[in-house]
């Protein structure tokens, strides 16, 4: 990465000798306070060029700039605050196949084959994830290995169809854990019966994320920070994306901004939900702690509104409680060590030593948009419109924003038209505030069912 980037060239135009700097620090976590190197980019503040211009530095913003950038494409990235700085630098850490939809779902709006492809190019997102982690052995992203999800009702017979299903349509094989196996390293009785994830692994996502920005910049990108896009104009068959400081001129545009997205294209921003979840890091575990959970996997259980955790650099990270609030509650840590000491009471004395909270944002049925952004209600129109989507990874956003940038590069640099196989998941209104309420609503019935199919169990 250039040590001074007021002298890295863009090619058709020179950035500036002068420009501001940006000084915020990232909001409040574990994942930032064991960040790597985290450079201070300059802001925009005059008119460049470029052929690409990238909304959003995220996960998705980023792995689509570099693969733009590989294909030939002159790239700009924008980005609001810093890299990292929303839910790619803030999620629990997961990496693994699927998306927020499930696999029924899937099938029944594309199709068997259109499915398998799908799922297909989820598990390619998390071997792209892989492969850069092992890439950058010295950017202190990991990866632990060991992806496990349990259940909190027993249900050994509905889970071992859904081993059989993953390994018969979609070609994934997975090991199904009966329940002693699972309480001899899980030591609760809440769970069941669990599947193991032999391609799953966990990581530092704000690392992974500053990583990627800073092979995106070897590569070519120019990424500035503290630079808020604050209009657009279709000027000349290109796009002018007015900011704070500046403004860029790019043939093409991606928006890659999720929960974060703000009123820029409100097409887009009527399509999705930003949905808070929270996570909290405890202090480092005893032996007598550790004793508690003795598997470095990451872990969820299988209800409709479940948890997700993991021990991770002796520590545990718990993360759930999805809402559409964005105020974050006052008692946040007392919250979600009550749900972790409802598991586990023998975590019961356990520290906190972080807590935060971030947005992600959710399309209605609850897959990626992915593809160009034009102006039908379908959000599929005519590519050579030159506005692009890729957001809306909530719930599964490791595996999926890796996908998607590639998809999107692949799209604008090769003429790729693998993005169709999302045109059954459109952009579409989610209803302002009767929608947020709504999905309120539904998730407090979630949690009622969940309730409920556990006391059956007991």
């Amino acid at each position: 990465m250039p040590e001074n980037l007021s002298s890295h060239s863009l090619g058709r135009q020179s950035l500036p000798r002068q420009s501001t700097i940006q000084t915020a620090p990232y909001p409040q976590s574990y994942y930032a306070a064991t960040k790597s190197e985290a450079p201070e980019r300059i802001s925009l503040s005059r008119a460049v060029e470029a052929d690409v211009c990238v909304i959003g530095g995220g996960l998705a913003g980023l792995t689509t700039a570099l693969e733009l950038q590989r294909r030939g494409q002159e790239t700009v990235l924008l980005e609001a605050n810093r890299i990292g700085w929303g839910a790619s630098g803030r999620n629990g850490g997961f990496v693994s196949a699927g998306y927020s939809e499930g696999l029924s779902g899937l099938i029944a709006k594309s199709g068997l084959e259109d499915a398998r492809t799908l799922y297909q190019l989820s598990r390619e997102g998390a071997a792209y994830v892989r492969r850069k982690t092992a890439a950058w052995p010295d950017a202190d992203i990991g990866p632990v290995e060991g992806r496990l999800s349990v259940l909190r009702s027993d249900g050994g017979a509905r889970l071992m169809a859904m081993r059989d299903r993953l390994e018969k349509d979609f070609e994934h094989a997975m090991v199904y854990w009966p329940t002693e196996r699972v309480r001899d390293v899980l030591q609760t009785e809440r769970y069941f019966q669990g599947l193991q994830d032999p391609d799953g692994f966990h990581i530092h996502p704000l690392n992974y994320a500053l990583a990627l920005a800073r092979e995106a910049e070897q590569a070519g990108v120019t990424i500035y920070e503290s630079t808020r896009a604050l209009a657009l104009e279709r000027k000349g068959g290109q796009h002018l994306v007015r900011c704070t400081g500046g403004q860029v001129c790019a043939r093409e545009l991606v928006f890659c901004t999720s929960g974060y997205g703000g009123r820029l294209f409100p097409p887009l921003n009527r399509a999705l939900l930003p949905i808070a979840t929270y996570m909290v890091a405890s202090r480092p575990l005893d032996d007598d702690e550790r004793k508690a959970i003795s598997l470095p996997y990451a872990i969820s259980d299988e209800r409709r509104a479940g948890d997700y955790y993991r021990l991770y650099r002796g520590r545990l990270l718990w993360g759930g409680r999805i809402t559409t609030r964005r105020e974050e509650p006052k008692a946040l840590g007392y919250l979600l060590k009550r749900d972790f000491t409802s598991v586990y009471p023998a975590l019961g004395r356990l520290q906190l030593a972080y807590a935060w909270s971030g947005l992600m944002g959710y399309a209605l049925h609850k897959m990626p948009l992915i593809g160009p952004c034009g102006a039908d209600a379908r959000g599929d129109g005519p590519p050579q419109d030159g506005l692009w989507m890729a957001t809306g990874f909530g719930g599964h956003g490791l595996n999926t924003t890796a996908m998607a940038g590639e998809l999107i590069a692949r799209a604008i640099a090769e003429k790729d038209d693998r993005w169709k196989l999302f045109r059954p998941y459109p952009r579409q209104p989610v209803g302002g505030a009767l929608g947020q309420a709504a999905v309120q609503l539904t998730y407090w019935a979630m949690q009622l069912r969940d309730w409920l199919d556990e006391r059956r169990s007991v």
